[in-house]
């Protein structure tokens, strides 16, 4: 298993880390896997707007597609939230990006998404 780094610990955005597991959940061939992916790039990008933005919009778009319009609201409204949120610095740190958990609540880093991230990190291609 690959050494988990907090991506909350550093103000810098890992652009590679997100862009792989962007990538991974765009290529992921079960839903539930795209979604574990889109989680962890939330986790990596969630500090930084565009990259927020960005996850969320393909969050709306897994939602959409899959016809799971309880998510489908739920990402529209985390849409309307993120630029809010940004302008405040109210982050709910560590929180996944979905419509089942608060959007406001922070939280810790579930381990699987750890080591999505961490397996990101070192270059390997992450197994969701």
């Amino acid at each position: 298993m690959a050494t988990f780094i907090d991506p909350l610990s550093s103000p810098r955005f890992d652009e590679t880390t997100h862009a792989r597991l962007m990538r991974e959940a765009s290529a992921a061939g079960v839903t539930e896997q795209a979604w574990l992916y889109l989680e962890a790039a939330h986790v990596v990008g969630q500090l930084h707007l565009r990259p927020h933005l960005q996850t969320h919009a393909h969050m709306l778009g897994l939602a959409w597609r899959t016809r799971d319009w309880p998510e489908t609201a739920g990402q529209v409204l985390r849409l309307a939230l993120v630029p809010l949120g940004h302008l405040s610095g109210r982050l709910p740190l560590g929180n996944p990006g979905r419509s089942t958990v608060s959007a406001f609540e922070p939280l810790p880093v579930r381990p699987e998404l750890a080591d999505l991230i961490a397996r990101a990190r070192a270059g390997e291609t992450p197994a969701a």
